[in-house]
């Protein structure tokens, strides 16, 4: 790296995203932590673009426990004057009639985690959200969960990054990082804001994940990009929609979230494949939202104030991926944290400190029926 001074750290971290941040940010109570952005401020690519919403109609069992372990730290007032994470916000599961099984399904896993919820039929359902349309073609049941909480993206980022920099960690943005090699113990990582030298490389890099892997000499695990789409439109003045549930159908259809007090956010819930890139919504997708809204609801849709599109980043198994690399020492993967990033970052950044500094997981992990296992790089191994 020639004669240009070297900054040393504890622990690089690589990505400012809610992984990076959360992680970087436990991190720092105890080491010299420096977290590297390659874009000009964090949380550009998936995190800033993320409807982030808690609840328990999202992932399988271990994820949904990650969820219940995150809820309550999420839910919390805030120690200071910063702004809130979360607010409760109930979130309505709706059924076709041959999903009904599926919906009973779903309520006993909220049952199992303890969540105050109710199934509802008909009229019940409708008088939440008047618009939509009720029948054995559309809604006939639904599953009300007064337990989910509304996340406030923004709030989350610059939490963890202020409490980063009050535990004397660093934040460098526009730090691509360029080239990574191990030398004497540690790694040296050529960034587009300088060179930097650590002991420990984390690697919450979402999309990025396995290019960063493959510049340190680590195999990759198979990380695998999708694209969500968001669209944002207004609702006529005479709609009260404020006040209206989280709707997400099971299965394929679409997700609706109040938006301030006239407008509001939908989804296909695509998963388009993609490369890691700056993501844009594609036109099929937000006229498949479109019309999957309107064929549902009372709704029409005129004109989209706005629409945007994130990466969601998965490993093979859609499981997070929380450990050191088998192949390549001092290499830490801290990635694979889908669509549910944040509702689950408080549990996962707990984990990965104790990992990443070589401590016990958390007795709380164990009495969840969560090991250090079930994260580890070293699964994919043999698939490879």
């Amino acid at each position: 790296m020639g004669g240009v001074e070297i900054t040393t750290a504890d622990v690089l971290v690589i990505g400012a995203g809610i992984a990076g941040l959360s992680l970087g940010a436990r991190l720092a109570s105890e080491a010299n932590v420096v977290v590297l952005e390659a874009e000009s401020a964090p949380g550009y690519h998936a995190s800033g673009r993320s409807v982030a919403f808690a609840h328990f109609g999202l992932g399988e069992r271990i994820v949904r426990t990650l969820t219940a372990m995150s809820i309550e730290e999420l839910a919390a007032d805030p120690p200071d004057d910063r702004a809130r994470y979360a607010r409760p916000h109930p979130a309505l599961h709706i059924a076709r009639t041959d999903q009904l099984e599926a919906l009973d399904a779903l309520r006993q896993v909220h049952h199992d985690f303890g969540c105050d919820c109710e199934l509802l039929l008909g009229d019940a359902v409708q008088s939440l959200v008047p618009a939509l349309k009720i029948g054995s073609d559309h809604v006939h049941g639904a599953l009300l969960d007064h337990r989910a909480l509304k996340l406030d993206t923004d709030a989350m980022l610059q939490g963890h990054f202020r409490d980063l920099r009050e535990r004397g960690g660093e934040v460098i943005c526009s730090a691509r990082v360029q080239a990574i090699r191990r030398l004497g113990g540690h790694w040296q990582v050529e960034t587009s804001a300088g060179p930097y030298t650590s002991p420990l490389l984390v690697n919450a890099a979402g999309a990025w994940a396995d290019e960063i892997a493959r510049m340190a000499g680590a195999k990759p695990i198979g990380i695998d990009p999708r694209r969500r789409t968001v669209i944002a439109f207004e609702t006529p003045s005479d709609l009260a929609t404020a006040n209206w549930p989280f709707v997400k159908t099971l299965g394929e259809g679409f997700y609706l979230l109040p938006e301030g007090s006239s407008q509001l956010l939908a989804s296909p819930q695509d998963e388009g494949k993609s490369e890691p890139c700056d993501a844009a919504p594609e036109e099929i997708d937000i006229a498949k939202i479109a019309h999957r809204i309107e064929a549902a609801t009372e709704l029409k849709i005129a004109r989209i104030a706005h629409s945007w599109a994130g990466l969601r980043s998965f490993a093979p198994d859609e499981l997070p991926v929380v450990g050191f690399a088998p192949d390549a020492p001092g290499f830490f993967w801290f990635a694979g944290q889908g669509g549910y990033g944040f509702q689950t970052s408080s549990a996962l950044a707990e984990i990965g400190e104790a990992l990443a500094l070589h401590q016990n997981c958390p007795q709380r992990f164990a009495e969840r029926g969560l090991s250090p296992a079930l994260f580890a790089p070293d699964r994919f191994v043999s698939a490879i």
